[in-house]
């Protein structure tokens, strides 16, 4: 789940394999007109990471396949473009939820897909249903303007399920839903498995994780009033 920055250069990205020959295929449609760059994201997660895998090994495979799907998933508004998935069969399920179809995950925006409650309303600390697939990588964008970085802890088992525990991390550095940012680390763990055709491409996402270990950094910062000359940037 990184952030989009601007693309200025146009190099090899040696966590996302293909995002370099992609970049000039003029057959590729990109949300934003352009590949994205990961410079500031992959310096976040070469300088924070708690593992670093052997070249070729299980764990740098599955670590580096889920960064290029979520590339795609962040940047290619078109099913057909995708070739982390198989588009046919893939369903992405978060915390023992209903399946969520590619299409469903284009429109909905991967944030909002991982991060809708079924609590009620006044207790949801994030509200998924209100927010577009624009508005809510702004948001966090905004809060963690270095990025969110990710990577792989432990591999479980090899294809054709692979269950495996990672780590999503970032710098609470921009207000958040009208909290100012603290500077802090958030962070969170959580477990996944991927079902595999025989292409290796993915057919199921299974996630699981508990959304207060990353909200409880978000909400640490004080409350943000006018008087702070600051406002909560969706007028939350």
């Amino acid at each position: 789940m990184a952030l989009l920055e601007e693309n200025k250069t146009l190099k090899v990205d040696k966590y996302r394999s293909f995002l370099h020959e992609e970049a000039v295929n003029e057959n590729i449609v990109w949300r934003h007109g352009a590949a994205p760059v990961y410079d500031a994201v992959n310096k976040l997660f070469e300088q924070g990471r708690k593992k670093e895998w052997a070249k070729g090994s299980l764990e740098e495979t599955v670590q580096n396949a889920i960064k290029s799907w979520e590339m795609e998933l962040s940047h290619k508004p078109r099913l057909q473009d995708f070739r982390t998935i198989n588009p046919y069969k893939f369903k992405l399920f978060v915390n023992g939820r209903e399946g969520v179809s590619g299409e469903e995950a284009l429109r909905l925006g991967s944030y909002n897909v991982l991060l809708k409650s079924s609590l009620p309303k006044e207790l949801q600390y994030y509200k998924a249903e209100e927010e577009s697939f624009e508005s809510s990588h702004e948001v966090f964008k905004e809060a963690l303007p270095r990025g969110f970085a990710w990577e792989v802890i432990s591999v479980y088992s090899g294809p054709p399920i692979i269950a495996f525990k990672f780590r999503h991390w970032g710098y609470f550095e921009g207000p958040f839903k009208g909290h100012a940012p603290t500077g802090d680390m958030v962070e969170f763990y959580g477990l996944g498995t991927l079902k595999v055709d025989e292409s290796l491409k993915v057919e199921d996402v299974e996630i699981y994780y508990d959304p207060s270990e990353l909200f409880g950094g978000l909400l640490k910062g004080e409350p943000i009033t006018n008087s702070d000359g600051l406002g909560c940037p969706l007028g939350h």
